[in-house]
């Protein structure tokens, strides 16, 4: 049939996406007391209003869910969580999202008991003490009224919840890792105004008879020669050696802490132009694990593509496991039965939990987020690119055309583009199946999803682009793409939408205010005020942009200049606005602000606040209208007809 681009109907309606799927996240094998072995992993449910429920699989593959509604496994820890529960013998210890109270729970059990009773503190990234009975854990103390928390390590007695504090002293903990025998501890911190991808170090520490950390060192990490190094991720392998991820040599690479040296010295047990690691947003990174003492199952990733790998230590050997999966995450062994599990997916592949036998590489697909089976007809498949950008660099990007078995459009017309920003900003976007991009390109937008210079998954030096930068870099690499693909005949240059959430909002409106590229855009929680972001924004991201944007105060004009707020003159592009009014990130104040301006200045607009929603939208309903708008929006600015029914929103100032 054929259509105009952005007509055309597609399968993939947004009732569809938000009533069968799910988020999934941290698959990982436990064994009990008695020897019995599960598989653990939790689900996001948009179904449930976002409720996080950890499942359990037991071996004959029954499912089922362990904490009951309305219990909610979620830690605010740096509000974005992450390391929310510990399994224990046939326990599990979490934290609830709705008082960040820290529950204990039977497998048995239909309900938990709550372990903690401490109002001010929140909990995350927990390790099992067994011999002490004790949780080890990052702790945020939010005690001190009109000041940022506290954040250390400390411990919570399993039985009577006694929590004490291990060690304080910097501004952010995280990673605690204890080896076999339970007397030695290792973690990372970081301290303002760094970001832990800017500069982290990694301690180490003994702990004595009574359970107290002695002898504390720091042993990687900090700063050589006044160059800023990243670790994360400690981990003892089997013969008791502290291996970790750091990026001394530009790459996060794997090394191994050498002891007998003095002083003590890193060895790269892996030198490679690839990242093994990744930004560390959220608690609990997993990209590599080990097989045995002289092996390790790892993440290796180059252009932010993902494979699975076996390294070699004694020959420093990377052997890749052949599979089809470009995204993996969260690693889990099962050294027993010698498989390993993943979340997995792959440019045709929605994500999944994988398990995959490390001797014959056969694989299995134990749950997807989503149970849709789509025609490939419906499927728009990525192209890797690179493209020329600003300063005579080169930026990175996937290319999905628009795809739909069922249409074609008229000869001569060009489909209509929109750029999708991720957030971060420093993150990457991945060549995996996601059905939200495929919503776009089933109904005939192409889009162009961007690594811009700043994102991981290059290197450091394509990351430190972004320093000083942002709000730069970025919006020039947007800009250069579109450029790029309208040079190539694939997009009509006068149909071109920008669209990002959080960080990514912020690139969004600088491309609409700072440059006449695009007509429309959409702004998801996006940041218009960089004043603002830095004045009221939580503990972690608080002097973030001491680095990307200039140390504030000293660089207020700066954070002017970049701020799309403070030039609305400048912006004649209409723009959709999604928030959620109990966003800490980025408040709904600056939302408002930038619709006020734009409303005033008569360009077309149009506001969407959620009731209940943080930093990210979770409600299945809230997840369909902001689709289903968003398409609404763009089909009156670009003047097509769409195909689906959408309850429609006023749009201010708009003229047809």
């Amino acid at each position: 049939m054929k259509a105009p681009f952005g007509s055309w109907k597609s399968p993939m309606t947004s009732d569809l996406i938000v009533a069968q799927s799910i988020g999934i996240s941290g698959p990982c094998y436990h064994q009990d007391a008695d020897g019995n072995e599960s598989m653990f992993w939790l689900e996001s449910r948009p179904q449930e209003d976002g409720r996080n429920v950890l499942v359990r699989r037991d071996k004959s593959g029954v499912e089922r869910d362990i904490n009951s509604s309305p219990f909610n496994i979620r830690t605010r820890v740096h509000e974005y969580g992450g390391g929310a529960y510990a399994l224990y013998n046939d326990m599990v210890i979490f934290s609830n999202f709705s008082d960040q109270q820290l529950h204990i729970q039977h497998f048995a059990d239909e309900q938990p008991r709550q372990l903690t009773d401490t109002p001010d503190l929140r909990f995350a990234n927990g390790v099992i003490d067994a011999s002490r009975h004790r949780l080890i854990t990052v702790i945020e103390d939010h005690s001190s009224m009109g000041q940022e928390p506290e954040n250390k390590l400390g411990s919570v007695d399993i039985v009577s919840g006694e929590v004490s504090i291990l060690i304080r002293g910097h501004d952010f903990f995280s990673s605690p890792i204890l080896n076999a025998e339970a007397n030695q501890l290792a973690w990372i911190t970081w301290d303002h105004p760094n970001m832990p991808w800017d500069e982290s170090i990694l301690w180490l520490a003994d702990i004595d008879e009574t359970g107290l950390l002695i002898n504390i060192h720091q042993v990687a990490g900090g700063q050589i020669d006044g160059k800023k190094i990243s670790v994360q991720q400690p981990c003892f392998s089997p013969s008791g050696d502290l291996h970790f991820i750091s990026d001394k040599t530009g790459w996060w690479n794997i090394y191994c802490l050498n002891e007998n040296t003095s002083p003590v010295t890193e060895v790269s047990v892996c030198k490679r132009d690839a990242e093994f690691g990744l930004p560390h947003w959220v608690f609990g990174l997993e990209t590599y694990a080990f097989l045995s003492a002289s092996q390790i199952i790892c993440i290796c990733s180059e252009k932010n593509e993902d494979r699975l790998a076996i390294l070699d230590l004694s020959a420093g050997k990377l052997e890749d496991i052949s599979q089809p999966y470009s995204g993996i995450d969260g690693l889990s062994l099962d050294a027993a039965r010698q498989q390993v599990t993943f979340m997995g997916a792959s440019p045709t592949e929605f994500p999944g939990i994988i398990t995959l036998n490390i001797d014959t590489h056969e694989s299995t697909t134990i749950k997807k987020t989503t149970v849709l089976d789509i025609d490939d007809g419906y499927l728009s498949t990525p192209r890797t690119i690179e493209f020329p950008t600003s300063n005579n660099e080169t930026a990175h990007a996937f290319f999905y055309p628009p795809a739909n078995k069922d249409y074609q459009a008229p000869a001569e017309e060009r489909p209509p583009l929109i750029v999708m920003v991720h957030g971060g900003p420093t993150g990457a976007t991945h060549n995996v199946l996601n059905l939200h991009t495929q919503y776009w390109t089933s109904r005939g937008f192409a889009i162009l999803d961007v690594n811009y210079r700043g994102s991981t998954g290059y290197g450091r030096q394509y990351r430190d682009k972004l320093l000083n930068g942002w709000g730069i870099v970025d919006v020039e690499d947007t800009v250069s793409g579109c450029h790029f693909l309208g040079a190539n005949d694939l997009v009509d240059m006068e149909r071109l939408a920008i669209r990002g959430g959080s960080a990514g909002g912020y690139t969004a409106l600088s491309a609409l205010t700072f440059t006449d590229t695009f007509k429309a855009g959409a702004s998801h929680f996006g940041v218009s005020d960089l004043e603002a972001l830095a004045k009221d924004t939580h503990k972690f991201e608080s002097r973030y942009l001491d680095s990307i944007v200039g140390p504030y105060p000293d660089a207020l004009s700066i954070y002017h200049d970049r701020s799309p707020i403070h030039h609305v003159d400048k912006l004649s592009s209409a723009c959709i606005f999604f928030q959620g009014l109990e966003d800490k990130v980025v408040p709904p104040a600056q939302a408002i602000m930038m619709v006020d301006a734009l409303k005033e200045k008569g360009i077309p607009v149009a506001y969407v606040p959620f009731e209940g929603e943080q930093h990210g939208f979770r409600r299945a309903a809230n997840i369909k209208r902001c689709l289903d708008l968003e398409l609404f929006f763009y089909a009156k600015i670009f003047g097509f007809s769409t195909a689906d029914q959408i309850e429609p929103i006023d749009i201010m100032n708009l003229t047809t």
